[in-house]
């Protein structure tokens, strides 16, 4: 099994077989820490091989720069995943989609959206939180001395 695409974005959909992606990211900016994403998306693309055939578990987790879940008691995420592919098949294409809704960051740092398979990590896709600083306000401009 070959992840082809594994993305953080704004939304995602998969329509007749196309996987569509709005608003790629990797970076999120926030004021202060805690701070809650409202909503975002993991996009999938998966090419599967005969070789794959099969009853899996396929995993998704959000984790720290320590390996620790950003929701210990929901992550891993945890699904079925039956693979069959048409007779004479070489490889068949799947999309898939995981929404998120509401995601709380304790802190600044590095994170990582794991992908795994039957236990074993297929992708991992980072994702860096960075406390925003204050815009500067622009110097006042200096006194100018009158015309004689």
């Amino acid at each position: 099994m070959d992840i082809q695409v594994a993305v953080l974005c704004d939304y995602a959909a998969d329509y007749q077989g196309k996987l569509c992606i709005q608003g790629a990211f990797d970076t999120l900016f926030a004021h202060q820490f805690p701070v809650i994403h409202p909503a975002c998306s993991l996009a999938l693309r998966l090419c599967l091989t005969p070789e794959d055939a099969g009853n899996h578990k396929l995993g998704i987790s959000i984790v720290d720069e320590d390996g620790t879940p950003l929701d210990k008691e929901r992550m891993p995420i945890v699904g079925d995943l039956t693979v069959a592919l048409p007779q004479g098949a070489s490889f068949l294409t799947r999309n898939l989609i995981m929404n998120f809704q509401g995601l709380r960051f304790e802190k600044s740092g590095n994170y990582c959206i794991d992908v795994t398979l039957d236990g074993e990590v297929l992708a991992s896709t980072p994702l860096r939180l960075v406390l925003a600083q204050p815009a500067k306000q622009p110097a006042a401009p200096a006194p100018q001395e009158p015309e004689a």
